[in-house]
């Protein structure tokens, strides 16, 4: 019976997560609740449940509120922008460069973990560039998302955040390992990027080629054309060369008319940023940016960073501490440090939010027996030499479980289950977490589940099935070859 409302239960959670009918918070609320009642267990029982699952997640959640607060305020006092620009300025005009620059760039933009801000920092500047020098826009999300989806295994961003919901570990001690992951990840990305980058300009190359030999075949029918009618002319006809000329002159601006058209979006764009910063309060707006301290805040965000590394404090007390000292620095007015914490406080609440309610679904299938009692099941179906890699095989198709399951369904319905089989099999938890997460995170921008991926393609009017077809299998590829890498070196 264990068996069954477990599977029940996480059927209904994972199905309304991909239909979207209510919020994830809801679903995993409600359903387990109905399930453990379903099951026979007393309000007395329930209430245990729930106390364990809140606490096995409290540790996560203290970290994801100061985490992407404090991001966010390094954002508002533009500590990234000048590496950003710069790498824009340097990468100018070179196809090659380009490529390589948009990884490093995306890299750099989705350092606070969210998805969102790294389309807002990277589409609107880079957009126009490739448009200019004629490389597919497509290109430029496929680069940036594989980026993201690599730098996304810090332990604020939220997938990393959930596997350590599920294991009740320190999303921190979990990502030390994955510091190499990423590094092997950004440089397979690189390596990608020059090889596209050699591609899109034989591609440019090659257009560019064939436009002029029709246009070659154009002139040389207009010749023709011309000595035709020059030899049949009348006085009448004695105005006619000048015809040519005169269309010549009105198609003659339509090269400025296509680059103005090209640049629309991002023109567009920039209005919105100036209609939203025009509604700010003014003394909010004028504290955004604050050059003379950039150099300040520069510390205080590697010195964040070699503490959280070095462990001296807890993730969530290490980022309390960053973002009051950040908001002192920069803003000394509380009314403006209320301002900047309301400002991405929505971020952060919805995040806690989901990682509390998954404590409580995770805390009755647990605590109940259901998620052992499943595991148990399904070892007696499965292959028994299947069972040590289930882990892998899973991780292997991360890439295209990411067009069917949201990242909640993955990691919270899915993964609970891998690992407790797994786990029947002698392999270590740890283990099981960075096959799933390396298998799919590379993904996660790859996916019709991610609002800020929407978000981006509606910035450069992109198509979303578009996107997919030109990405996937590349995405694909990196995926299972950094799960490969990751298996050589003993991590997995």
């Amino acid at each position: 019976m264990l068996t069954l409302i477990g599977l029940a239960i996480i059927v209904v959670i994972v199905a309304l997560l991909l239909t979207e009918k209510v919020s994830p918070v809801i679903s995993m609320v409600l359903v387990p609740l109905v399930g453990a009642l379903v099951a026979g267990f007393s309000t007395t029982e329930i209430n245990a449940f729930y106390r364990h699952g809140i606490g096995s997640v409290v540790q996560v959640v203290t970290m994801f509120i100061f985490a992407i607060l404090f991001f966010g305020v390094m954002n508002d006092v533009g500590l990234f922008d000048p590496l950003i620009r710069a790498m824009v300025r340097i990468t100018r005009g070179n196809v090659i460069a380009v490529a390589v620059g948009t990884v490093l760039i995306s890299a750099i933009a989705q350092l606070d973990g969210a998805g969102a801000s790294t389309f807002l920092l990277v589409v609107p500047p880079l957009l126009p560039l490739y448009q200019r020098l004629k490389m597919s826009p497509y290109l430029l999300f496929l680069l940036l998302a594989a980026s993201a989806g690599v730098v996304n295994m810090l332990p604020w961003g939220g997938p990393l955040g959930r596997v350590a919901t599920v294991l009740e570990m320190d999303a921190v001690v979990l990502w030390r390992d994955l510091i190499v992951v990423q590094a092997m990840g950004l440089a397979m990305l690189l390596a990608l990027a020059v090889f596209l980058g050699l591609r899109e300009q034989r591609r440019i190359r090659m257009q560019a080629r064939r436009a002029a030999q029709q246009a070659d075949g154009g002139a040389a029918n207009a010749v023709i054309n011309t000595d035709a009618q020059a030899t049949a002319a009348t006085p009448l006809d004695a105005q006619a060369p000048a015809q040519p000329a005169a269309a010549a002159a009105a198609v003659a601006p339509a090269p400025l008319a296509d680059l103005a058209a090209a640049l629309q979006p991002h023109a567009a764009t920039e209005l919105a940023i100036q209609e939203a910063a025009a509604r700010t309060a003014d003394d909010a707006r004028k504290l955004l940016l604050r050059p003379r301290l950039r150099w300040v805040n520069a510390l205080v965000f590697l010195l964040t960073l070699a503490v959280l590394v070095m462990g001296v404090f807890p993730p969530g007390y290490t980022f309390m501490i960053a973002l009051c000292v950040a908001l002192v620095i920069n803003y000394p007015q509380p009314k403006v440090q209320i301002e900047r914490i309301n400002a991405h406080a929505g971020g952060a609440i919805m995040m806690a939010s989901i990682i509390l309610a998954a404590g409580t679904f995770l805390g009755i299938l647990k605590e109940s027996g259901m998620l052992n009692s499943i595991a148990l099941a399904l070892v007696h179906v499965l292959p028994e030499v299947l069972l040590p890699y289930v882990h892998l095989v899973i991780g292997a198709i991360g890439i295209p479980l990411e067009l069917v399951l949201s990242t909640d369904a993955y990691y919270f319905a899915l993964f609970p289950v891998v690992e407790q089989i797994t786990s029947q099999a002698g392999v270590a938890p740890t283990s099981a977490a960075y096959a799933m997460v390396i298998g799919s995170i590379v993904g996660t921008f790859v996916s019709p589940f991610s609002p800020a991926l929407w978000m981006g393609l509606g910035l450069a009017k992109l198509s979303m099935g578009q996107h997919i077809r030109y990405s996937f299998f590349w995405v694909w590829g990196v995926s299972l070859s950094l799960l490969a890498a990751t298996w050589f070196l003993g991590i997995i």
